[in-house]
C-alpha cells in the first residue's frame, strides 16, 4: 500500500498483527512523513518575513545581499535536487522556498528605493542564467562545482545578516517565525537526507542551515526589546 512514494504495507502489516513496526519499517516511513510536512510548512515560510516588512513598509536591519544570496542558493540546491533525480520529498521545499525568495528579494528592492542601475543589472542576470541551472543545461564538472560552492553561497549569505544583527545590537525587522521555521525544517532535512541517502553534500548543507540560521534564532531571541509593562491602576 503506496501513496505519495510511501510504502504504509509494513507498518500496517506489523499493526494488525498485533506488534510494532520495527526500525527498518518505521524510519523511512516517518523520514518521507517528514519530508513531505517541511515541503508543506514550505509554502508559508517566508510569509511572515514578507507580511512584516508590508506592515511596517521598512526593511531596517535586513542585509539586502544576504537575501539575494538565498535566492541564489536555492535555485542551486533545487537545480542540482532536479538533475540527482531525488524524491520530491527529498528536495520540495526548494521550490516554494525560491518563489518566495524572489518575492521577498522584489519586495525588499520596493522599500528600498531608490533603485540603482547596479540592482537593476543584478536581477536582469539571474532572470538570465537561473533557467539554465534549473535545466540542466551545463556542464555536469561545473554543475558539481556549482553545488560545491552552494554551501559557501549559503554562508555567505547568513554571515552579512548575523554580522549586522551582532553590530546594530538589534535584528530590526527579521522575522522571528520565519527564521524558527528554516531552523526546524533543517533539523529534520538532516534527518530525511539521511534517511534517503542523499549525497553527503546534501546532508551538509541541511547541517549548515541548522547552525546558521539557529544564530540569527539566537539572536533575534537575544535582541529583542522587551515590552513595557503596564502601570497598575490604582484604586
Amino acid at each position: 500500500m503506496a501513496f505519495l512514494g510511501i510504502d504504509f504495507g509494513c507498518a500496517i502489516g506489523s499493526l494488525r498483527h498485533g506488534q510494532f513496526p520495527d526500525k527498518d519499517c518505521l524510519l523511512p516511513l516517518i523520514s518521507k512523513l517528514l519530508g513531505y510536512a517541511i515541503v508543506a510548512a514550505s509554502t508559508t515560510v517566508k510569509l511572515p518575513q514578507i507580511l512584516k516588512i508590508l506592515k511596517h513598509k521598512s526593511v531596517r536591519g535586513l542585509s539586502v545581499v544576504a537575501f539575494e544570496l538565498e535566492a541564489i542558493g536555492y535555485t542551486i540546491a533545487l537545480a542540482y535536487c532536479l538533475h540527482k533525480g531525488l524524491p520530491f520529498s527529498a528536495y520540495g521545499e526548494y521550490v516554494f522556498l525560491l518563489i518566495q525568495a524572489i518575492i521577498l528579494v522584489a519586495v525588499i528592492y520596493y522599500f528600498s528605493q531608490p533603485v540603482g542601475a547596479k540592482t537593476w543589472i543584478k536581477a536582469l542576470i539571474f532572470s538570465a542564467v537561473a533557467p539554465t541551472i534549473l535545466a540542466g543545461q551545463i556542464d555536469p564538472i561545473l554543475f558539481e562545482a556549482l553545488y560545491a560552492s552552494q554551501h559557501a553561497i549559503f554562508l555567505c549569505a547568513r554571515i552579512p545578516q548575523i554580522w549586522a544583527n551582532f553590530s546594530n545590537k538589534s535584528t530590526g525587522e527579521l522575522s522571528f517565525l520565519t527564521f524558527f521555521m528554516n531552523f526546524g525544517g533543517s533539523m529534520v532535512r538532516v534527518f530525511t537526507s539521511l534517511q534517503e541517502k542523499a549525497p553527503t553534500s546534501v546532508v551538509m548543507g541541511s547541517a549548515l542551515g541548522v547552525l546558521m540560521n539557529g544564530t540569527i534564532l539566537s539572536q533575534i531571541l537575544m535582541y529583542q526589546k522587551p515590552q513595557p509593562k503596564r502601570e497598575r491602576k490604582q484604586q
